[in-house]
């Protein structure tokens, strides 16, 4: 495939744990296809999501892999049509109820063998090189509630008797994880082939850093600054800024670069790869992290008394652009970000994120004006950890709407549609609309406050919200714009 980045298309944001459907959140099945089937009669090319890692707290952000599928996101039901037979266990509804419908469901494939099945499996088992320590890490942590860095010893240290006395007394349960896996990535696969074929790319999102209670951590502990015990030394975050006195100690373990380095970077590698065998593009969070890190010790509270650490991208994506055909990734590049970073993401022609937003805060220079895009950008409305464009435009102050509404001349349409319309209009190749904007939804429907815990990540529609006109009406705006795929 070309790279996806050259051509001029729109999409929208919509993670997977939003749409409808009888589980305790969205899920692969047929939902999906319908959804994708709307955005192309919507005239839409891309679809974008946020990680689909498991969650360890309902965040995406904070997974027990970088590598691995979120089985609460499987279809059991769909599994049928694969010659599965109907469930005993109650439909699954819950994160328990599905758990339970699939350990069902493993037991009697592991009773069968069905062919050709069992042995696309033994393939994908096969080929997969993070598999083995993530189901691993997976069955011990069912045994062993509570972080890894907090298991008995001989376990935490990853000592070969220790896992080899475990694995020997919890197959089965690891294996149950392995069929988990090939599941999720074989019903993900489906509703990629399926994308593809109607013109629609796969948008991903990889964050910078993983979580502290995590499998790649457990298996990789040299390759992260932490002490004798696997508990860091330093964490991640962002320095005191004009939103926070304190900063923001995000509490992720930093990379122990130097080692990295030392075995060619194998691990980014392997992890950019794996992404992009599922996405057809990937969002890099905080990619400034890839020119420096805020390093805070960890046993502070606060992220005011950390230091810059620089970290070796540019060597990074050299070696990424010598041995791919293409890198079609893009930069999150939001915040105070210094000319170094926006160096690196232009040698290596990464589009950066411009946010309308943050459009109208300041003066005609502002960058995130759209007489501001460059084409080597994706332009939005506003993502998934901003408020709705109607609950941000109820906010805002009576001079910040005025200069909105000089801006577009006082339009007739009602906020989100100017936004949305300047998006499309944008000179940016991509521009991305989160679903809320496109159904006009206010400040209770947003997906993620940030540095708040509670009420985030559980958004959800239903069909009856989308109007029947809807699709017609945003195909002849993405024909207008020349966004349509």
């Amino acid at each position: 495939m070309a790279n996806p980045l050259k051509t001029r298309r729109a999409g929208v944001i919509l993670h997977p744990t939003s749409l409808p459907g009888p589980q305790g959140c969205g899920s692969l099945g047929e939902h999906v296809f319908r959804w994708v089937d709307w955005l192309q009669h919507s005239g839409f090319g891309i679809w974008q999501f946020l990680p689909l890692t498991p969650v360890a707290d309902g965040s995406p952000y904070n997974s027990y892999s970088a590598f691995a599928g979120n089985l609460q996101l499987i279809d059991v039901q769909a599994l049928q049509t694969l010659g599965f037979p109907p469930l005993n266990s109650p439909s699954p509804s819950t994160s328990q109820t599905l758990l339970l419908a699939l350990t069902e469901q493993h037991r009697w494939f592991e009773q069968q063998k069905p062919q050709p099945l069992w042995s696309e499996m033994q393939h994908f088992c096969a080929s997969q090189s993070w598999l083995e320590d993530f189901c691993l890490f997976s069955a011990i942590k069912e045994s062993h509630p509570g972080h890894w860095a907090e298991w008995p010893a001989p376990l935490r240290d990853r000592e070969p008797a220790a896992l080899q006395a475990f694995a020997s007394t919890h197959d089965e349960r690891i294996r149950f994880h392995h069929f988990a896996q090939f599941i999720f990535h074989r019903q993900w696969q489906a509703i990629k082939s399926y994308a593809n074929g109607r013109d629609i790319l796969l948008f991903g999102d990889i964050p910078i850093f993983v979580a502290h209670d995590s499998a790649d951590v457990w298996r990789h502990r040299h390759l992260f600054k932490l002490d004798a015990v696997g508990q860091p030394q330093v964490v991640a975050g962002v320095p005191p800024d004009y939103f926070s006195a304190t900063g923001q100690r995000w509490g992720n373990p930093l990379y122990d670069w130097p080692r990295h380095r030392e075995e060619g970077f194998h691990w980014w590698q392997s992890r950019i790869d794996h992404a992009l065998t599922l996405y057809d593009a990937v969002r890099i969070d905080h990619f400034r992290g890839f020119v420096a890190s805020w390093e805070i010790p960890a046993h502070e509270n606060t992220a005011v008394n950390g230091r810059w650490m620089e970290a070796p991208g540019d060597e990074l994506f050299e070696l990424l652009r010598k041995t791919r055909t293409h890198l079609p990734l893009i930069a999150e590049d939001l915040g105070i970000i210094t000319p170094d970073v926006v160096a690196l993401r232009k040698k290596y022609s990464l589009p950066g994120m411009k946010i309308l937003q943050f459009a109208f805060d300041s003066d005609g220079t502002n960058p995130y004006l759209p007489h501001q895009h460059s084409r080597d950008a994706v332009v939005y409305t506003g993502t998934h950890d901003n408020n709705t464009t109607v609950g941000w435009y109820t906010q805002l102050s009576d001079d910040i709407r005025e200069r909105i509404a000089q801006y577009y001349a006082r339009p007739q349409e009602s906020m989100p549609w100017p936004l949305i319309r300047s998006a499309l209009a944008s000179p940016a190749r991509w521009a991305i609309v989160p679903l809320q904007d496109l159904l006009a939804l206010g400040a209770e429907h947003r997906m993620n406050t940030p540095g708040t815990t509670e009420g985030n990540w559980r958004w959800r529609f239903e069909w009856h919200q989308i109007e029947a006109d809807l699709a017609n009406r945003l195909r002849a705006m993405n024909r207008l714009y020349h966004r349509r795929p």
